[in-house]
């Protein structure tokens, strides 16, 4: 009994939930806040024909953001480029998802609050 309701809940995708769906809305929440050119730069390297740029890309990235000589302008790099690896590699895209989530729900705080005082 119990591996026929391991196998229907296989079958059915229940356990097969590798964080895919949740990285795909945080890549479209990013894209709705950022410039039109840098979104379609983003679905272009999120789609599955675009992964032989988008690894190159993303280690770049981790790179630059690791090891820039001004980490405030690096910093967005390293952030980045966890996001696009992580759409190759399972372990992280549920943790990446979840930051880009906390990370956007914080800008909008960040942004109501500024557009209040001013």
């Amino acid at each position: 009994m119990f591996r026929h309701a391991l196998s229907d809940r296989l079958w059915t995708g229940e356990m097969m939930n590798d964080g895919k769906h949740e990285l795909r809305l945080a890549f479209r929440r990013i894209e709705r806040e950022v410039p039109q050119g840098f979104a379609s730069l983003l679905r272009w390297l999120r789609h599955p024909a675009s992964r032989w740029a988008r690894l190159p890309a993303g280690l770049l990235l981790i790179v630059g953001g690791i090891f820039s000589i001004l980490p405030v302008l690096g910093l967005w790099m390293l952030p980045l480029g966890l996001l696009l690896i992580a759409a190759d590699i399972a372990p992280l895209r549920k943790p990446m998802a979840r930051f880009v989530h906390a990370t956007m729900n914080l800008w909008a705080r960040l942004r109501a609050r500024w557009q209040r005082r001013g």
